[in-house]
């Protein structure tokens, strides 16, 4: 059984259209079963980066506890991914798919299952922190928290690089292609990226289980318009299910996020929502 968890943060957003986040979670929560969805009421107000150099990180830090109190509540003592629930994050913007990947692989509870890999797709590596990010904002570091302390986030420890795979990226600057290879990241860019490579990879790293989350600007602009960050030359959604559905084949999916749906207005959220909905239904 999916369990559906809506959490409609724009504070960690990079984009002109943040504010937009919140209309493409209501959205996607407006066509989601009411008796298997929860939302964490995102408080509205900015936040204070606290003198991290991470934008808004007051609000980030509220939301990620609030994140995890909803998602030990859901899952009781299994919040580990240990049951037969599978629990779906809704974004908001990509930071929220970084705490739910931290508790699914629990890194939160400093009880992390080396076993666990982390499928990441999205047109950008993410890997910035918070000395060479060009924005500040927390969507431009959300890989990079899953890894090491250079980004504040919701765990003492993160995961190994080998536990983490980079899917369908196209945008990726010297800063981070720096720290990609100096930690040993493997990335499959879209040219390389098919259900066959993605399993290998997966196989390669051992997997016993995986979380996977869809940043939805890995398709390319073509397929949707409500891309808060779109980058050209990006997957059809065809494309992305077949690899989401090749990956879960393989492994048990233990959890997985969908975020980064922005649409301009209501009109084109409807437009889209046949493409997002064939995405959660291939995740859930």
């Amino acid at each position: 059984m999916t369990r559906f968890l809506v959490v409609p943060q724009w504070q960690g957003s990079s984009s002109s259209r943040a504010m937009q986040l919140i209309d493409g979670a209501a959205a996607i929560a407006g066509d989601l079963p009411r008796t298997a969805s929860v939302t964490v009421d995102v408080p509205v107000e900015a936040g204070e980066s606290l003198d991290s150099g991470v934008h808004r990180l007051s609000a980030l830090q509220r939301v990620a506890r609030m994140h995890l109190t909803a998602l030990a509540e859901i899952l009781g003592e299994h919040v580990d991914g240990a049951h037969d629930e599978i629990v779906l994050t809704v974004g908001g913007d990509g930071g929220v798919a970084t705490t739910a990947a931290l508790a699914a692989t629990g890194a939160t509870r400093g009880e992390l299952d080396p076993g666990a890999v982390v499928v990441w797709f999205s047109a950008h590596a993410d890997l910035h922190d918070t000395t060479t990010s060009p924005t500040g904002a927390f969507d431009t570091m959300a890989v990079r928290a899953l890894l090491d302390d250079a980004v504040p986030r919701p765990a003492e420890h993160g995961l190994a690089a080998s536990q983490l795979l980079l899917a369908g990226v196209r945008a990726i600057e010297p800063a981070e292609a720096e720290v990609a290879q100096r930690l040993g990241i493997g990335i499959l860019t879209t040219d390389d990226l098919t259900p066959a490579s993605l399993v290998a990879a997966v196989r390669e790293r051992g997997a016993t289980s995986v979380f996977i989350h869809v940043d939805v600007d890995v398709l390319d602009p073509g397929a949707m318009t409500g891309l808060a960050s779109p980058e050209p030359f990006g997957l059809d959604a065809a494309a992305l299910i077949a690899c989401i559905g090749a990956v879960r084949a393989e492994v048990p999916l233990r959890a997985a996020a969908i975020t980064e749906f922005s649409p301009a207005s209501p009109a084109a959220a409807v437009e889209d929502l046949g493409t997002i909905l064939r995405l959660v239904g291939a995740l859930a």
